[in-house]
Parts: C-alpha cells; sequence; structure tokens
C-alpha cells in the first residue's frame, strides 16, 4: 500500500517493509510493539526495552506462526474436511505432515490498513468465499498500547455473507520475560480441563489437568515440551489471565476476555535461536471444531463478533534478588 492510499491519520510509525510486509510500531511512554502486515501479526511487543513476546529477523517469515492472527478457525482441521448442510467441505492440507488445515485462511495474506495512531493500528483482510469455506467475511485486528502501558487486542470477524459462517477466533503469541533464559521461568495458567489429543493433535476427549499439563500452581518451563489444549478457565473481572514468570519476580501475563473459552499451550524446542519458546494462544474454540462443534459459533449474515486480549508486564521490584 503506497502512501498516498493509507487512510490519513498517520501517527504511527510505518517502518519499511520486509517478509512480513509493512511493518506499523506502537509507542507510548517506555512501552513499544511491531505488527505485521502479513497477518496482522505481533511481531514484537517490549516494555523499558525488555521483550515481552519472541521475535523475527526483517528477512523471515514468523516462525512456528508468532504472534499471527487466526480466522476463520485457530488451530487444526482433521483432513481439512467438515460437512455443511450435509455436504462435505475439503479445506486445503496446510499441515501435511498430519494432513489437516491448519491456523485458518490469513496466515498468508496482507491485511489493509484500516486506521492508526501513534500508539494504535487496526488492519483488516477480507476471505472470499473458496472451497472448505464458501463464505466472505472480514477480520479485523486492532492493536493498542493502553494507558497503563500494556497492550490491547481486538479481533473481530464480520460476515458479509447471505448465510450463517462458522468460525473459531484465535492468535499464536509467544511469551517471554526479556533475556531471562526460558528454563529459568514458570507458567501458571489457571484451567482445569485439558483436551486429550492424538497423535495429530486432534482432540477426542476431556480429562483433569495433571502431570505436565496442571499449570495452576506454575510450572517450571526447563524440561517441559507440551502442544495441549486448556479449558474451564478461571476469570476474574471478566478476563482469564496466564503468567510467564522469573525468580525475581518480573513476569508478563496474556489475559483473554470470556469470549475466549480455550487456552492453547505450546512449550516448543525448535524455536530459532531459542532452547524452548513458549506460546501461549487465547482462543474461542480449540481444534477441529468444526467437526466436534466444541466452542464452534456460526456468525449471522451482516453481524460481527469480537474477542479480546492483551499482554501485561511487571517488573522484578526494586532490590529483588535471584535465589539459586
Amino acid at each position: 500500500m503506497t502512501a498516498s492510499s493509507e487512510p490519513e491519520n498517520q501517527g504511527a510509525a510505518s517502518l519499511p517493509s520486509c517478509a512480513t510486509g509493512r511493518q506499523y510500531e506502537l509507542r507510548r511512554g517506555d512501552a513499544a510493539a511491531v505488527v505485521t502486515e502479513l497477518a496482522a501479526g505481533l511481531r514484537s511487543y517490549h516494555r523499558g526495552g525488555v521483550l515481552l513476546t519472541e521475535t523475527y529477523g526483517d528477512d523471515q517469515i514468523a516462525p512456528g506462526a508468532t504472534g499471527i492472527t487466526l480466522a476463520p478457525w485457530a488451530n487444526r482441521v482433521e483432513d481439512g474436511t467438515w460437512l455443511l448442510d450435509g455436504k462435505e467441505q475439503q479445506l486445503d492440507i496446510t499441515e501435511v505432515s498430519r494432513n489437516n488445515a491448519s491456523h485458518g485462511l490469513l496466515r498468508n495474506t496482507g491485511y489493509s490498513l484500516v486506521g492508526r495512531s501513534e500508539h494504535s493500528v487496526e488492519l483488516e483482510a477480507t476471505i472470499f468465499p473458496q472451497h472448505g469455506y464458501p463464505f466472505l467475511a472480514r477480520h479485523r485486528v486492532h492493536y493498542q498500547l493502553t494507558d497503563d502501558l500494556g497492550l490491547h487486542v481486538r479481533q473481530t470477524l464480520i460476515n458479509d455473507s447471505t448465510a450463517p459462517a462458522p468460525f473459531v477466533l484465535g492468535a499464536h503469541p509467544y511469551l517471554r520475560v526479556g533475556d531471562t533464559p526460558v528454563e529459568d521461568l514458570k507458567l501458571t495458567v489457571a484451567a482445569e480441563t485439558r483436551l486429550v489429543a492424538d497423535d495429530r493433535l486432534i482432540p477426542r476427549s476431556t480429562a483433569p489437568v495433571d502431570g505436565d499439563t496442571d499449570f495452576r500452581s506454575g510450572s517450571a518451563i526447563a524440561n517441559l515440551a507440551v502442544d495441549v489444549a486448556l479449558t474451564d478457565l478461571r476469570y476474574d473481572g471478566g478476563r482469564a489471565r496466564h503468567t510467564l514468570a522469573a525468580a525475581d519476580g518480573a513476569a508478563v501475563s496474556l489475559w483473554q476476555d470470556e469470549a475466549c473459552r480455550y487456552v492453547h499451550v505450546f512449550v516448543s524446542t525448535e524455536y530459532p535461536g531459542r532452547t524452548r519458546a513458549v506460546a501461549v494462544e487465547p482462543m474461542t474454540g480449540p481444534a477441529n471444531a468444526f467437526n466436534s462443534g466444541d466452542g464452534l459459533r456460526w456468525l449471522a449474515p451482516g453481524e460481527s463478533f469480537s474477542i479480546e486480549w492483551g499482554i501485561d508486564y511487571v517488573p522484578a521490584p526494586a532490590g529483588a534478588l535471584v535465589s539459586h
């Protein structure tokens, strides 16, 4: 998009295009974030120079789906197939190793600029009718650095079709606490139930959290390698909060509103340049919702639906000491 074709509000800096398209830099106080044109992704967020999300280079596509937003489904659809009014729909297989359709239809789509200011940006992309998803819809994503310097995200799906459209919304951020080794961090997620998945990561049943999937009291990342969806979250004031904390008290937390009843925790051992990386993914439904119906919503023609989530930072207390 050329500068002359963009909306007039030019407050936020536009960094030069790179592998993920135009980069929108947001600033407020000591907070800064970079949002990408491709997939309306969160490329970085930091406070006072402390990096709170995983990031990647100018010449890279987001590794491990870092920071991308997900619509009209999050996670996976088994075999890329589902039924609409009794007729089988076939989506493109984008996770070939497991024969699934993964992470929605906009992962490789550039979003258009709707509006921006120094500390916010709003982007939108169209989902056109296609094999496997015969609906016309728009996904709008709004990022804002708030008064308290947290990052607030609102994702909205708008159905421009003449028929109800099924959907799951989600996002794929990875959290970190500056340069603290990931192995020295603890993850807390107030979830009571895990989805039991097969070797293709398709949920088949549910069970109470246990072992490496029980994060209620905080779990050390050091030896974890999990890829699990959790539900029955505890909400406080309309938000469920998941926290990655260092021993000195510094912590980053991701919150999600009550429209997001699921969170997916993925501790990767294959993230470039990192021994481990921790994705905490807010979602309105789990993998294979188009077939199971779990968390699946239908949007009436002309209607819209929004989710909200965000990331906050708690610095280490002054004079905090780390015990070894």
